[in-house]
């Protein structure tokens, strides 16, 4: 079987390609600091995975710690005052 074949469910709804998932893990690599810097071309695409999972929970704690850290300074102002405003804008 040709690796470029389109796979199909049992629906015979089309699916994503082998090349289009070939063309997803380049471009993770690309985006992804943790394999973009590093020197060698061959990483698999597990391993891409992989790291965009890691990615993907790293930002999701860092938006968790920030929208944290607005909560409690929201507490710690004026409720009516335009930086309250500001904050209330970013957190919604």
């Amino acid at each position: 079987m040709s690796s470029r074949r389109s796979r199909q469910s049992t629906a015979g709804v089309s699916r994503i390609s082998d090349d289009q998932i070939i063309e997803l893990v380049s471009k993770l690599q690309q985006l992804l600091p943790e394999i973009r810097d590093r020197r060698s071309d061959k990483v698999s695409a597990s391993k891409v995975l992989q790291e965009t999972c890691n990615y993907i929970r790293s930002l999701h704690r860092e938006v968790d710690d920030l929208s944290e850290r607005l909560s409690q300074l929201l507490a710690t102002i004026d409720a009516d005052s335009a930086e309250a405003a500001i904050i209330r804008s970013l957190i919604m």
